[in-house]
């Protein structure tokens, strides 16, 4: 394990526990070793290897597009464990350029150590809940390295689906899922016989349990519905818009069963349901447009007034700590924002950098600050690396109190407002669902 990549996994578990409100695991491996190709969902860019790396036991090398391997990025790429992989348009020289690093992966398989691919390939440029068209790579590699190994060492195939509620809200929660392992050993007598057919095989097994992994919404224009749906009757993995007395795990079976229900329709054939899918989107556009959220509808449905009790006693209480966390954390907060969004043209990019880099950032700028406080004032070396360490927790809460503070002023906005026609057009919405996915809403009761 090289040192860059042994400090990630360790210093990383923190600030992770402060981005996401909980993480949970699903048949995770509790070995640090062992000659496994882990082939992951890509739903939100540069955050997924290492939340996967990061959280989970296992030692990997991960394979990254080759046109982040800048020659100034070399150095810090190779003690991450990252391997480039190339494509068609990175140069002619493509092909023994892959070579090369497959050998490399080859001895990474060789000495126990394991890879992580991305089968997908891509991120989509707005979070849906859904696994894109799928690569053979992750299967040619392990054939590949089995050949060169005279097949003597097992090699194993394994998917791990990422479950984010979403990548780009701060605190919310992640769900990682891990599958049964494939030995790709057993194919060894197909492989030799037609390479092609085996690698097509294995592809094929494995994305299916990446599949199951997640939850994967099989037509791609009906995605939305399935979200939509899923916040309205509060049963899934949105990270406002849930019912939060669910555990995690459970919200997340939900959200598969409901896209495995969608993918068994006829969607595009049921007359009914398309107008369900017509009508949800309408609404949801409504009220973005009105500026008004699902959750205060949901409040004002069940107990037909807004409150701002909580909010208001939330603000008072953790005001005192907003002074920190504002000095502490918005100056580099409001650089590495600028930068992601100057830096990175696709949005999808943004989320992820802003986390990782402000983390980073903010540590730096903290430094020279509680040196100063030590040397005048705290004068105890142990006590100001332990304020240092908790520093980031009043950046945590001075964001909060921000979300708060928006929250109260919008609700008392609200009060104040007639929602009696968006409140109808809500309770038919929910009314025709409960009709139309009747036969998913009775399932799921006798699950």
């Amino acid at each position: 394990m090289r040192l860059l990549y042994f400090l990630l996994k360790i210093f990383l578990q923190y600030p992770f526990r402060l981005i996401f409100s909980k993480i949970k695991f699903v048949n995770a491996d509790k070995h640090f070793f062992g000659r496994t190709i882990y082939v992951c969902n890509h739903p939100a860019s540069f955050l997924d290897p290492l939340v996967i790396a990061v959280l989970q036991r296992p030692i990997v090398f991960f394979m990254t597009r080759s046109d982040v391997f800048k020659p100034l990025l070399q150095p810090i790429l190779w003690a991450s464990h990252m391997l480039p992989i190339y494509r068609e348009q990175d140069g002619e020289d493509t092909k023994s350029k892959n070579d090369a690093v497959f050998n490399k992966c080859t001895n990474v398989l060789k000495y126990g150590r394991s890879l992580m691919i991305f089968g997908e390939g891509f991120t989509d440029d707005v979070f849906i809940r859904r696994l894109k068209p799928f690569k053979k790579g992750a299967a040619r590699i392990g054939f590949g390295s089995l050949v060169a190994l005279n097949w003597e060492k097992k090699i194993y195939m394994k998917a791990v689906g990422t479950n984010y509620s979403d990548p780009n809200y701060l605190g919310s929660q992640t769900l990682i899922s891990n599958s049964e392992s494939i030995c790709l050993n057993d194919y060894k007598e197909m492989y030799e016989q037609n390479s092609s057919k085996a690698i097509n095989e294995v592809t094929k097994r494995i994305e299916v349990l990446l599949q199951n992994q997640i939850t994967h919404v099989e037509n791609k224009d009906w995605v939305f519905f399935h979200e939509h749906v899923a916040r309205l009757k509060k049963f899934g993995l949105d990270p406002v818009d849930t019912d939060f007395s669910i555990p995690l795990k459970k919200r997340w079976q939900n959200s598969r069963e409901f896209a495995l229900w969608m993918n068994a329709q006829n969607l595009d054939e049921n007359i009914e349901l398309t107008e369900l899918k017509k009508e949800l989107d309408a609404f949801f556009r409504l009220i973005k447009k009105m500026k008004l959220e699902e959750r205060f509808l949901n409040e004002l449905s069940q107990t037909k007034k807004l409150s701002t009790s909580s909010e208001l006693l939330k603000l008072i209480f953790l005001s005192p700590f907003v002074l920190i966390g504002l000095i502490n954390f918005y100056p580099p907060y409001i650089f590495v924002k600028r930068f992601a969004e100057k830096s990175f043209k696709r949005r999808v990019f943004w989320s992820s950098v802003k986390m990782m880099l402000g983390f980073l950032v903010i540590a730096l700028w903290n430094m020279p600050i509680m040196y100063l406080l030590n040397y005048f004032v705290i004068k105890n070396g142990l006590i100001s690396l332990g304020i240092y360490l908790i520093l980031p927790i009043f950046g945590r809460i001075s964001y909060g109190w921000k979300r708060t503070l928006k929250t109260y002023l919008t609700k008392k906005k609200l009060q104040k407002a007639d929602l009696s026609s968006i409140l109808d057009k809500r309770s038919k919405l929910i009314e025709k669902i409960d009709n139309l996915c009747a036969d998913y809403f009775k399932m799921r009761s006798n699950s």
